[in-house]
C-alpha cells in the first residue's frame, strides 16, 4: 500500500498545491534551457504559485518539472503553506509552530524505515546501454552557469563502509555526460565524510540520488542532524510513520519507494571534473568552477511520467532559505535552549540568505543569570560556532524577546534603534565556517575560519530585565477593548475583511 499524504509522498504533495491554488499547471511549451529557470526566479520574486512545466521543448515527451516547491505564498494564501505541506501541516501554520514541530521530532524516538519489495520509484528501470541522463529535460537556470543541474532539490544516499550509518545529504550536482555527474562534497558535510571513509579503502562509494523525494524526507536531508544520525528514522518521528523504503538495483542502499526519480552508481574515489560556476544560496554568481567528485550512474528508475524539482537558487527567499534555513532554524533553537542559555526562539531570517541567524533573548532569565554583553556573545558563540549548525551560519543578532525574529522587519528596526555602533559586535576569527560566504578573504577560505561575529542589538537596561521605551505600535499603544472593535469593525472602514485586521 502506498503512503499517502504530502509529508510522504511527492504526488500529492503536488495534488494538493494544485488543489489550493498555490501551484499551477503550465501548457504552454517552455524550454528547460533558461525559460524553465526564468519562470521560475519570477516565480519566488512575486510569491506566485509553484509552475508544473507539463509541455517542456527538451527531454522525452511526458517528463514534467516543478520549479520553486517550497517557495512563499502571499499572505492571503498562507506565507508558509508549501514549506508547511512538506510535513503534512496546515497552511496557516506559523514559524514558531513549525520549529516546535521540528524540535519535538528531534528529541522523539527514531521509528526505523520499512522495508517494501517495490513502489513507484520502480515503474520504470533502466540499466547498462539504457540509461541516458539526457532523457530528462534537465535545465539551464541561469545564463551564468557553467552547465545544466539535475540535481537541485534532491538528496543523496551513502552508507559507510561498516554499514553503521546511512545518511541522506542534499548536494547540488550538474550533468557531466550521459552516464555522469559532478558536484561537491566537502569534507564537512555528511556526504563528504562517508565518501572519505570509501576513498581511505581506496574504494568507490557506493551511491544513489533521489529526485522528487517524499517532502519530509528532503527537508530532513538537509538539516544539520548530527554526524552517525539516520535521517531516515527522524523523517518517521517526525511524519508519525515509519517511511517506507525500497531497495537500490545496484547496492544494498535503500530510497523512499514514493520517489520520482532515483539515480544510482557510485562517487569516483579519485575522479573529478569541472562543475559550475552556478547562481548560489547566497544570491550571487561568481565566474569560477571548481573540481569536484565525478558520480557515475549505472541504473536509473523512475515513475512514468516523472516529475523532477527543481530549485532556482539566488536572491531569497528561495528553497535554500525556505527549507535548509528552517531546518537550521530548529537545530539551532534546540541547541541554544539545551546549552542553558537564556534563549526564547532563533530564526535564519530567510531575507539574509542563511547568512546570519536573529536569536531572540529571554531579557529576565538574562537578567537573573547576571551576565554582561560581552559574556553573553562570547558563550552563545562558543556554544553555536562549535556546531555543525554553527558552522553553516557565519552571523548571529541578538534581540530581546520583545522582537518577533521572524518578522524581518521588527529585526531590522531592533538594528537600526538598538545595536551600538563600535561595541556591540564582537568577532570570532578562529571559529570554522562554510568557505561559501561571498564576503570571506582567501585566507578564511583556505583555512575555513574567520568571519563570524555576534551582533548585540540588546540595549544596557534588557541586561536587567526592563526596556525602557514602550512600542509605539497597534499592539501596545491601544486598550485591548480598542483594538477589538478596530479589528471587528475592519470591513466596515472598507479595508477587506476582518481577517486581514492587524
Amino acid at each position: 500500500m502506498t503512503q499517502r499524504g504530502s509529508a510522504l509522498h511527492f504526488r500529492d504533495f503536488v495534488e494538493e498545491l494544485l488543489a489550493v491554488g498555490d501551484a499551477v499547471e503550465i501548457s504552454e511549451p517552455v524550454d528547460p534551457v533558461l525559460e524553465v529557470g526564468a519562470v521560475t526566479r519570477r516565480v519566488y520574486e512575486t510569491r506566485s504559485p509553484a509552475p508544473l512545466f507539463g509541455n517542456l521543448t527538451g527531454g522525452e515527451p511526458g517528463f514534467r518539472i516543478l520549479g520553486a516547491p517550497a517557495g512563499l505564498s502571499r499572505p492571503e494564501t498562507g506565507t508558509y503553506g508549501r514549506l508547511a505541506a512538506h510535513f503534512g501541516l496546515a497552511r496557516d501554520t506559523t514559524p514558531r509552530r513549525l520549529l516546535e514541530k521540528l524540535i519535538s521530532a528531534m528529541h522523539a524516538e527514531p521509528l526505523t524505515p520499512r522495508v517494501v519489495e517495490t513502489g513507484p520509484c520502480k515503474e520504470i528501470v533502466l540499466t547498462g546501454d539504457a540509461v541516458d541522463l539526457e532523457r530528462f529535460p534537465v535545465p539551464l537556470l541561469h545564463q551564468q552557469d557553467g552547465g545544466r543541474y539535475l540535481g537541485t532539490y534532491g538528496f543523496h544516499v551513502v552508507r559507510s563502509p561498516d554499514g553503521r550509518w546511512t545518511s541522506w545529504s542534499v548536494s547540488r550536482t550538474m550533468l557531466h555526460g550521459r552516464t555522469t555527474l559532478v558536484g561537491p562534497a566537502m569534507a564537512q558535510q555528511h556526504l563528504g565524510m562517508i565518501h572519505a571513509m570509501w576513498r581511505e579503502k581506496g574504494l568507490p562509494t557506493p551511491w544513489a540520488m533521489v529526485l522528487g523525494a517524499p517532502p519530509a524526507a528532503l527537508a530532513a536531508a538537509g538539516m544539520p542532524l548530527p554526524a552517525e544520525v539516520d535521517e531516515s528514522g527522524y523523517v518517521g518521528a517526525l511524519t508519525g510513520r515509519p517511511v517506507e523504503v525500497v531497495r537500490t538495483e545496484l547496492h544494498d542502499l535503500y530510497v523512499p519507494a514514493n520517489s520520482e526519480i532515483v539515480l544510482e552508481g557510485h562517487i569516483s574515489a579519485d575522479e573529478t571534473a569541472a562543475e559550475g560556476p552556478m547562481g548560489e544560496y547566497h544570491g550571487y554568481s561568481f565566474a569560477e568552477s571548481r573540481q569536484q567528485p565525478v558520480f557515475h550512474v549505472a541504473a536509473v528508475t523512475h515513475r512514468a511520467d516523472p516529475i523532477l524539482p527543481v530549485c532556482v537558487a539566488g536572491l531569497p527567499p528561495e528553497e535554500n532559505h525556505t527549507v535548509w534555513g528552517t531546518m537550521i532554524s530548529a537545530v539551532s533553537l534546540d541547541l541554544l535552549r539545551s546549552s542553558g542559555l537564556p534563549v526564547a526562539m532563533a530564526w535564519c531570517s530567510y531575507e539574509a540568505a542563511t547568512c546570519w541567524i536573529v536569536v531572540a533573548v529571554d531579557i529576565e532569565r538574562l537578567a537573573r543569570s547576571g551576565m554582561g554583553e560581552r559574556e553573553l556573545a562570547d558563550a552563545v558563540a562558543e556554544v553555536f560556532f562549535g556546531s555543525h549548525t554553527g558552522w553553516l551560519v557565519p552571523k548571529v543578532v541578538l534581540v530581546a524577546d520583545d522582537i518577533d525574529v521572524t518578522d524581518i522587519d521588527q529585526v531590522v528596526w531592533a538594528m537600526a534603534t538598538r545595536y551600538h555602533p563600535g561595541t556591540g559586535e564582537y568577532h570570532y576569527p578562529r571559529a570554522p565556517g562554510i568557505p561559501m560566504v561571498p564576503y570571506l578573504t582567501e585566507d578564511e577560505v583556505r583555512t575555513g575560519r574567520g568571519g563570524k561575529s555576534v551582533m548585540s542589538c540588546l540595549l544596557p537596561e534588557q541586561f536587567e530585565g526592563t526596556t525602557r521605551g514602550v512600542t509605539a505600535s497597534f499592539r501596545s499603544s491601544y486598550p485591548e477593548e480598542v483594538r477589538r472593535r478596530v479589528t471587528e469593525r475592519w470591513h466596515a472602514y472598507g479595508f477587506g475583511t476582518a481577517a486581514d485586521a492587524p
